[in-house]
C-alpha cells in the first residue's frame, strides 16, 4: 500500500482481560510497585518496549475500568503510566486515553514534570463539548488531540443518528476552535468519526446510511475540504471486527485497507499487526467495501448483509 498508517498502540487498556489483570496485580504490590522488578512490572515494560519497537507512534494508554467506583484511581493509575511510558518507550510519546477530563489533564501535566526532553503526547479525546476546558492547555502543554466527533445535541439524522453532514459540521466546529481560537496546527488534530462493528451495522429502516458509510464518507468529506487540510483521522480499528465469528484481524486489516481509500492515515491498533503495509485478503475488503457503500438503499443493503453471511458460514469452526 502507498502510505503507511500512524500507529496508536492500543496494548495498555485496561479493558483488555490480561493486561487488566496484570495491571491490579501489579498495583497491588504496593507504593514500590512501579520501581521495582516483579514478574508484572517485567510484563508491563515489555508490553512498552514492544510497541516502541513495532513502530507505534503514540503508545496508548486507558485506565479508566480501574476508576468505577472510584475515579481519583483513575488518575493515580494514570500517573503511574505516564511515567513507566516516558521512561520505558523509548522516545515514543504517549496517547492519553480516558474519558474523564481530570484524568486527561493530570497526565498531560505529568507527561512534562521531567527535566529531560519528551515528544508531544496525544490527547484521547476532545469533544465540542468538553473542547473550551481541554483546549486552554495548549498555552502551557504542547499536545495533539484527538477529536471526536459526538455531541451533547440529539443527532438530527435519519435513523436518529449522526448524518454525514452533522459529523461534518461537528468537526468543523472542533476545528475552528482549535486552531483558530487556540493555536492548534491542523496537523495536530486527529478526527475520530467512530468504528461501528461491522457485526451489528444493519439500520433498521430503508434510507438510513449505515454506520461504516457514515464513518468513511465523513473523512472523505473533510479530507476535500480546503480549509482543514493536512488534519488526519484516526479511528478504533479493533472495533470494526468485534463479535465476528473468526478472521478478526484478517478483517480489521481490510477495514483499514479500505479506510485509507477515504483518507485515514491513522489508528488506534496493535501495532504488531502493522495494518496498511500490506493487502488485505481481496475477498474481506470486498466485505467491507459493501459496508462502506451502504448508503440506506435496499440494493446495496442486501449486498452487504448477503457477503455477511456469507462471511460467517465461512469463518465459523467446524463442529466437534
Amino acid at each position: 500500500m502507498a502510505k503507511q498508517l500512524i500507529g496508536i498502540g492500543e496494548s495498555i487498556h485496561a479493558s483488555i482481560p490480561r493486561t487488566s489483570k496484570i495491571m491490579k496485580e501489579l498495583h497491588e504490590l504496593g507504593p514500590d510497585a512501579y520501581s521495582h522488578p516483579s514478574e508484572q512490572f517485567d510484563y508491563i515494560q515489555k508490553l512498552i518496549e514492544s510497541q516502541a519497537d513495532e513502530g507505534a507512534a503514540f503508545i496508548a494508554v486507558n485506565v479508566d475500568a480501574f476508576g468505577e467506583t472510584d475515579p481519583a484511581l483513575t488518575v493515580e493509575y494514570m500517573l503511574q503510566y505516564v511515567k513507566l511510558v516516558r521512561k520505558y518507550g523509548k522516545g515514543v510519546p504517549i496517547c492519553i486515553d480516558s474519558s474523564d477530563d481530570k484524568v486527561l489533564e493530570a497526565g498531560l501535566k505529568d507527561w512534562y514534570d521531567t527535566d529531560l526532553p519528551v515528544a508531544p503526547p496525544l490527547i484521547n479525546s476532545i469533544k465540542v463539548y468538553n473542547a473550551d476546558q481541554m483546549m486552554p492547555l495548549k498555552k502551557k502543554y504542547d499536545f495533539s488531540f484527538i477529536g471526536l466527533l459526538l455531541s451533547e445535541d440529539k443527532p438530527d439524522g435519519a435513523g436518529g443518528s449522526y448524518s454525514v453532514d452533522e459529523l461534518f459540521a461537528l468537526a468543523e466546529e472542533l476545528f475552528d476552535k482549535a486552531v483558530g481560537q487556540y493555536g492548534f496546527r491542523p496537523d495536530q488534530i486527529y478526527f475520530d468519526s467512530t468504528v461501528f462493528p461491522l457485526a451489528i451495522d444493519m439500520p433498521m429502516q430503508l434510507g438510513v446510511a449505515g454506520y461504516t458509510y457514515r464513518a468513511f464518507e465523513t473523512i472523505k468529506k473533510i479530507r476535500v475540504n480546503e480549509k482543514m487540510a493536512g488534519v488526519h483521522f484516526s479511528l478504533g480499528v479493533s472495533n470494526s471486527c468485534r463479535d465476528l465469528p473468526g478472521r478478526k484481524i484478517g478483517i480489521a486489516r481490510a477495514y483499514v485497507e479500505k479506510a485509507m481509500e477515504y483518507g485515514l492515515d491513522a489508528g488506534i491498533v496493535n501495532v504488531a499487526h502493522h495494518f496498511g503495509e500490506k493487502p488485505a485478503d481481496p475477498e474481506l475488503v470486498a466485505l467491507v467495501d459493501a459496508y462502506a457503500k451502504m448508503d440506506g438503499s435496499a440494493e446495496r443493503t442486501n449486498d452487504a448483509m448477503m457477503l455477511m453471511g456469507q462471511f460467517c458460514m465461512s469463518a465459523k469452526k467446524p463442529a466437534k
